[in-house]
């Protein structure tokens, strides 16, 4: 196996090679915070959306694998972040580029993906989970779009794949209510590729990853691009609900959204919006 030079400068995910040109890449979950789950602080979310530069220029890379660690995929947004974002504009600016690049980063690398959930999946992990190319999710996997939730709406991913994958009717159930959805109800309407039990999770997620990598190569990145191009056909649509969340990130509601998940309480947002 060659080494991991390449990716020298990340800090926050941890990365592994297999055989046969697999990739693994953890988000870490042990010392995260204290629910043992990973977040998305400042230097992760950077890196969660450059990394896919990265690997689809890596020529010993054939497949990602990326999964979360400890007892969940994903937390989704540190706090302290989402208060910055809220309060700096420069904040704001820099986590909007990260944003959308983490989205078309994904779509446009050329390398199969794969994601491995379990737990809670919230978040930027949840990005790369869902717009992985081959998804697999633990049956007890938890996957909340927790957008509305904040006080902002549903813009880092949601709507260039949750309607493609599960229908509008669905997708809007789950995205304005906020209801987290389970792995094994994801495969049923078709939000993930495949739930398994969790003691299974790593071992499917692993053989998946290595057929895609003993696979053509040429064959298998080339239907990737042309299957993506319905996301990039959403690209417009992606567009205008990152720059509507990130709106929101300046607005008065996201302020009492922070309060309430610091105070373990349901919201009490303010009346009706201003249009």
């Amino acid at each position: 196996m060659s080494d991991l030079s390449l990716y020298s400068g990340y800090t926050s995910l941890h990365l592994r090679r297999h055989a046969h040109g697999v990739l693994e890449v953890v988000m870490p979950g042990a010392g995260a915070n204290k629910s043992g789950l990973s977040t998305a602080d400042a230097n992760m979310h950077r890196e969660l959306a450059d990394i896919w530069r990265d690997i689809d220029r890596d020529p010993d890379t054939r497949v990602a694998l990326i999964r979360g660690e400890g007892k969940g995929f994903s937390a989704g947004g540190d706090l302290a972040l989402v208060e910055d974002m809220a309060n700096d504009f420069d904040v704001r600016a820099r986590v909007w580029r990260e944003a959308r690049d983490l989205v078309y980063n994904v779509i446009n690398c050329s390398k199969p993906i794969v994601s491995a959930m379990h737990g809670p999946a919230v978040g930027a992990g949840l990005v790369a989970g869902l717009l992985a190319d081959i998804s697999i999710a633990a049956k007890t996997a938890r996957i909340i779009d927790g957008h509305t939730r904040l006080g902002v709406a549903a813009g880092d991913h949601a709507a260039i794949v949750w309607p493609l994958l599960c229908g509008m009717a669905k997708a809007k159930y789950y995205l304005l209510l906020c209801e987290p959805v389970s792995g094994e109800e994801a495969e049923r309407i078709g939000l993930v590729s495949l739930a398994v039990e969790e003691s299974e999770l790593m071992p499917k997620a692993i053989e998946v990853a290595n057929r895609l990598a003993s696979g053509s190569q040429t064959a298998i990145r080339w239907t990737k691009y042309a299957l993506n191009n319905w996301l990039r056909m959403a690209g417009p649509t992606f567009d205008t609900s990152l720059a509507l969340e990130f709106m929101g990130f300046a607005g008065p509601d996201v302020h009492e959204g922070m309060r309430s998940l610091r105070e373990r309480r349901a919201p009490d947002f303010p009346g009706g919006a201003p249009f």
